[in-house]
């Protein structure tokens, strides 16, 4: 019997990259939403730093809180409050805006700076891929490792990568495993090249401090144009009410809004220092 030969033929599966979802597109919103959603999980404006630091601000930041709370009280059932019970509500009402703020801003760092208070350094070896000063992290600088894992990058305080060469070095980092602070950085090898550490943009220095100045001004505005208008003889109560609220929307959504067209100048005047390719 002769013996049939069955021919198979290897089909190679052409595997095409997926495209990046077009702004706009469901797809683009949902990546926006879990791209925030984890940066408030590491920690938002707080990540990379000293979790000590964190936490001395977090009862710096609940010593205001409560501060506000009192004052919000004063307003609505103490002596030197407005006249009329709408009014008085609505102020004390507007004053609760730094504690909303402070919150959002400040809890999510604190209860990932109580975890690494009682957690072991996690041990980070790589290849210097690049180091900077400046990031987009207001005080931080940043590096770039290259591990078994990937390319990752690390925030840093700046006075810790004053021994960071210029050449390919091993970089060894302590990290917090929550807030991902460095509490060390080795370098291993020659230091060969020093590192150029070109002056950073005044352009993106203002633009880093907005991150901490337009929530303060936002809650200053709210507060300020609520009481002005409340502490002002009016009738009716109701309609004194309304105006209250009206003076601090006009006077908060005015700073947020003076500060976002002020935002959108510096972001193209750093823009346009980037070389274009």
């Amino acid at each position: 019997m002769g013996k049939k030969r069955v021919q198979v033929r290897q089909v190679r599966k052409q595997v095409k990259p997926k495209p990046a979802p077009a702004s706009g597109t469901p797809a683009a919103g949902q990546a926006q939403r879990r791209q925030r959603e984890r940066y408030v999980e590491e920690g938002g404006l707080l990540r990379g730093r000293d979790p000590e630091w964190v936490l001395r601000l977090g009862y710096l930041s609940a010593g205001i809180a409560v501060a506000c709370i009192l004052i919000a009280a004063e307003l609505i059932v103490g002596p030197v409050a407005p006249r009329g019970l709408p009014v008085r509500i609505v102020a004390g009402i507007i004053w609760l805006i730094p504690v909303v703020l402070l919150v959002s801003f400040v809890a999510p760092g604190i209860r990932l700076a109580y975890r690494d208070r009682s957690a072991q350094a996690a041990v980070v070896q790589g290849q210097l891929l690049g180091a900077s000063s400046v990031s987009q992290s207001l005080g931080l600088g940043m590096i770039m490792l290259k591990t078994r894992g990937g390319n990752e990058t690390y925030l840093v305080p700046p006075e810790k990568l004053t021994k960071v060469p210029g050449n390919v070095v091993q970089v060894m980092l302590s990290i917090t495993p929550n807030l991902r602070y460095v509490r060390s950085l080795s370098v291993m090898g020659q230091r060969q090249v020093a590192r150029p550490e070109p002056p950073m943009p005044p352009s993106l220095h203002r633009l880093l401090q907005l991150q901490v100045v337009t929530p303060v001004a936002l809650a200053a505005g709210a507060v300020l144009g609520d009481d002005i208008v409340a502490f002002i003889p009016m009738n009716p109560d109701a309609l004194h009410a309304v105006a209250a609220l009206v003076g601090a929307i006009v006077l908060g959504g005015g700073t947020f809004g003076a500060s976002f067209l002020y935002q959108r100048r510096l972001t193209a005047e750093v823009q346009a220092l980037v070389p274009s390719s």
